[in-house]
């Protein structure tokens, strides 16, 4: 005859006091580690306790209770309420649910604060970012989930990033397929098809390192600390459509610029504007070209003429001249003869009006502009080229420049 199974009875529940509760000395959790006892008793206070406390009747001498209860499992959740009790936030007789064990049996108290603690399974990281990406479709804000987890909204919104990693990539992770080091690199491009482009082709590869990954994702993508990306400056990018990537885990130098042909349209404008102002400020220009770049050789069929000083009216010399020379002097080199160099000279004529910079045989010659690699504009001597044949001995004599202002980048 089959004997019956014996039925499990598992121990009564009750509200016990908190003043009749005490901390044992059977618990096992001694080393401080993980959430703080003042953020869990913000938390108490948030949201009330979880779970009950696991508590021991004390007994007396005469093997009697004593009406006083100790905590071997729960002792962390106890000294949080003792925390807020001392703080007047809670009463001393505010009822505290407790599962009541008996005291008769045969399982040690130390031994249910060993399997409290033991038997604890760590959330995995994906599901901790999954619920957090929850609570934000749910209506909370980053900054709201942050302070209920007492973490900063810096690691909120990269643990918010993380779930938002093409769905097919979190299934590697999850699966141990992937380190948490190379779901980071994944962030930086949110484009999900792309994402798992790259991982199939690193995922055959030797080389799976996370910086990889990132290189792949904004190949096509431009630096801001791109000339082209100062030049023009982020603000004026985004103001135009333009969208950026980013990465939160590590420094990215700005991030990247995510289309490169609004870039270069923005950068073409810009610095045809420039050009057109300089065109506008230096008189005499018969043709302007602008460019982000020009080809070796292309100053082939022209000649450089190096310009002197053109003397100066009363009116312009009078406290003009030596407070231009001065600020030029600030940033730029002097040489031997006390002379400013070629590009101060240009500088800091440029503002006094055309012809002030004339070549030896009275031509005005005027600025070429380029755009430095800080963003700024450089100012350079301008190139002249002959109108008429080389073969006429007037010309090469006397030639007939036809003025080029060349702007590029």
């Amino acid at each position: 005859m089959t004997k019956a199974a014996q039925k499990i009875t598992l121990s009564p529940s009750r509200d016990i006091p908190f003043d009749k509760l005490l901390l044992s000395q059977s618990k096992v959790w001694r080393i401080k580690a993980g959430v703080s006892l003042e953020e869990l008793a913000e938390d108490i206070a948030r949201r009330g306790l979880l779970q009950g406390l696991s508590v021991w009747p004390v007994l007396g001498d005469d093997g009697a209770e004593t009406g006083k209860f100790e905590i071997p499992a729960g002792g962390r959740q106890f000294q949080a309420l003792s925390l807020l009790v001392k703080q007047k936030r809670l009463a001393k007789t505010t009822p505290i649910p407790c599962i009541v064990r008996d005291a008769a049996f045969d399982i040690l108290a130390e031994d249910d604060s060993l399997a409290e603690n033991m038997q604890r399974v760590a959330l995995h990281p994906l599901d901790q970012f999954r619920a957090f990406a929850s609570l934000r479709d749910k209506g909370q804000s980053a900054a709201e989930i942050a302070a209920a987890f007492f973490v900063t909204p810096q690691i909120m919104k990269q643990r918010l990033k993380l779930a938002s990693v093409a769905p097919a990539l979190l299934e590697v992770y999850a699966g141990d397929g992937m380190m948490l080091e190379q779901l980071m690199a994944f962030t930086v491009n949110p484009d999900h098809a792309r994402q798992v482009q790259v991982w199939d082709v690193i995922q055959s590869s030797w080389n799976k390192e996370p910086f990889q990954i990132r290189r792949m994702l904004t190949e096509t993508s431009v630096r801001a600390s791109d000339r082209r990306a100062v030049f023009v400056g982020v603000d004026a990018y985004e103001a135009a459509g333009g969208t950026m990537l980013h990465d939160l885990f590590q420094g990215d130098d700005g991030g990247w610029l995510e289309d490169p042909a609004l870039l270069d349209r923005l950068v073409t404008e810009k610095i045809q504007a420039e050009a057109e102002t300089e065109t506008t400020a230096v008189e005499g220009w018969k043709w302007i070209e602008a460019a982000l770049d020009l080809p070796c050789g292309d100053n082939h069929a022209l000649r450089r003429l190096s310009g002197d000083p053109a003397p100066m009216t009363d009116d312009e010399g009078a406290g003009r001249l030596p407070d231009k020379l001065h600020e030029a002097s600030a940033v730029h080199d002097v040489d031997d003869a006390g002379g400013l160099c070629r590009g101060v000279r240009l500088a800091a004529v440029g503002d006094l009006g055309a012809g002030t910079v004339v070549t030896p045989g009275g031509m005005p010659i005027g600025t070429d502009l380029s755009e430095h690699q800080d963003g700024g504009a450089l100012s350079k001597l301008s190139y002249i080229r002959d109108s008429r044949p080389s073969s006429s001995t007037t010309s090469s004599l006397h030639p007939s420049p036809v003025q080029r202002h060349r702007t590029m980048l």
